[in-house]
């Protein structure tokens, strides 16, 4: 019987009932730290719109280590800005003793504005 060119390539096949299937095996991740928020949105936006990049990395073991890479630079982002946007804006801890509802509402606003730069600049970008 002639071999298949993925039986020449090393691969092997096991008999279930009547068929003969590859043996096709996912290279093990060590899943080491929890992906975050940041992380699932970015896996979603991947499933969703760049499908081929998405299974690519799946299929190599590599996606978990992406995501958790993702995960701690949009984090790290997120922190960083927060602080800086609200010491610029004058949000303090003197303002937050004085007038807590006004304080709350500015750290709202502010978080809002870092999470639409980090969704524009990390999670939803088209450059990989």
């Amino acid at each position: 019987m002639v071999k298949t060119i993925f039986e020449e390539m090393g691969g092997t096949y096991r008999q279930v009932g009547d068929y003969l299937l590859p043996d096709i095996t996912v290279p093990a991740e060590e899943v080491v730290e929890p992906i975050g928020l940041w992380g699932q949105r970015h896996a979603r936006h991947l499933k969703e719109h760049h499908k081929v990049l998405y299974m690519n990395l799946l299929t190599s073991g590599k996606l978990h280590s992406y995501l958790a890479d993702v995960d701690k630079q949009a984090e790290d982002m997120f922190l960083r800005l927060v602080k800086e946007y609200a010491d610029r804006q004058g949000v303090t801890e003197q303002l937050k003793a004085e007038n807590t509802h006004e304080w709350i509402g500015r750290m709202n606003n502010t978080q809002a504005c870092v999470r639409e730069i980090i969704d524009n600049e990390i999670i939803y970008t088209e450059s990989f």
